[in-house]
This record gives C-alpha cells, structure tokens and sequence, in this order.
C-alpha cells in the first residue's frame, strides 16, 4: 500500500540532494523502525538549524556512518514530528511542504499548524535566489 501525504494524496518525494529520508530513499516514509517518525518534510532554515542545536538535534553536522551530509538553509528534509511540534510551539518551525509530508504525522501534529507553515517549492530551490 502506497503511503499518504497529509493532503490525502500519495506521497510525494521530498528530496534527494542531499538524500533524505529515514530510508534514504528521498521520501518522508515510515515504519516501526523509525522511531523517531522522521514524516514532515522541511524546508531548512538558519533559524529552523540553530533551533535543533539548541534541543541538541545538530543537523548541520555531517555524519558520514548514518549517511548524513548535514544540512544547510534550503535543503529539504524529513524531520521528525516531535521536534518539528517543538520548533513550532517556540516560534521557529521551518516551512513545510505538504505533498511531501507523510500523514502518519497527523497523531502528533495538527492539519493546521503544518498549514501555517506550508509552502510551494521549486524542483531546485536554488532558482530561488535569482
């Protein structure tokens, strides 16, 4: 059965440069071994990083051994609901992309809030900046 994203449609990827993913496989897909519910896909920001240092959730780091590259503003990633929910109620929750954000995210975070914070990005985010 194919995974939904939270608009009720199939899930769509998040992103693969880097790749992303608890399966590494550029989707916000899950399972039981993902216990951390790796489901929202984030689009990175400055403040969304330096939120996670500070809960000490360093996702600037690389970690070659779990095949992260870190990450940098702009980088689409599959972020873990509860520290999603928790840079949310401290103001600092990074843009969503909806199409890509697993439903199963919906026990731990309202419809509502990913909506407040969602957003339409481009196949490359770069094009952005011109």
């Amino acid at each position: 059965m194919t995974e939904r994203n939270v608009l009720g449609g199939e899930l769509e990827p998040c992103g693969t440069e880097p790749m992303t993913g608890f399966f590494r496989d550029g989707c916000c897909a899950t399972g039981p071994e993902d216990r951390g519910g790796h489901t929202i896909c984030a689009v990175v920001t400055a403040e969304f990083l330096e939120h996670q240092r500070s809960i000490g959730n360093d996702l600037s780091t690389p970690m070659p051994a779990f095949s992260f590259p870190g990450l940098v503003p702009g980088d689409r990633w599959c972020v873990t609901a509860r520290n999603w929910a928790r840079a949310h109620e401290d103001g600092r929750a990074a843009p969503v992309v909806l199409a890509s954000t697993n439903a199963a995210v919906l026990t731990v975070v309202p419809i509502e809030a990913l909506r407040e914070h969602a957003v339409d990005v481009p196949d490359d985010p770069g094009s952005l900046g011109s």
